[in-house]
């Protein structure tokens, strides 16, 4: 195995790798399918936030009831994993099924929970769960104008 496949957790192994993170922990979470670099850059900004960042994924089927395209997830999941294990400022990888990250949120009780872009913190699920326990959240404008949908569309010449 290597080193960096460490940081990608499953259901059983992740409450005890989590209890060993240093605080604060900062939990995000997306289907990160073809990693970019306004992915790379907003998850350095997250881990800035705090002192380990833990990231949790869409597995390929909750990916497909977020609506993003047939073809979608383009990865998956086990790989979307592995390459957001790689990066040095990811601390904890881990999948979840649902279609929003609140079971997540309410399992791992991080100290920060951040969503980039222009998400209105206090009214999505996952934020009022974590402002309810004393967290807190944040959103991370976007620094780079990229996302995986341009992307692919400039590669089917769309």
């Amino acid at each position: 195995m290597l080193n960096f496949e460490e940081k990608i957790m499953t259901a059983e192994n992740q409450a005890a790798a989590l209890a060993r993170l240093p605080h604060p922990i900062v939990l995000t979470n997306g289907v990160f399918d073809l990693l970019h670099r306004g992915h790379v850059t907003y998850l350095a900004q997250a881990k800035a936030l705090g002192a380990s960042l833990v990231v949790a994924i869409n597995t390929d089927a909750s990916v497909k009831r977020l609506g993003k395209g047939e073809d979608r997830p383009i990865n998956p999941c086990e790989d979307r994993m592995a390459v957001l294990a790689a990066l040095a400022s990811v601390d904890m990888v881990l999948a979840f099924d649902e279609d929003t990250a609140l079971q997540v949120v309410l399992q791992l009780r991080p100290d920060i929970y951040v969503k980039g872009g222009d998400y209105q913190m206090a009214a999505i699920p996952e934020g009022q769960a974590v402002l309810a326990y004393g967290g807190r959240v944040e959103a991370i404008a976007f620094q780079h104008q990229t996302s995986t949908t341009q992307t692919l569309r400039k590669m089917r010449g769309l």
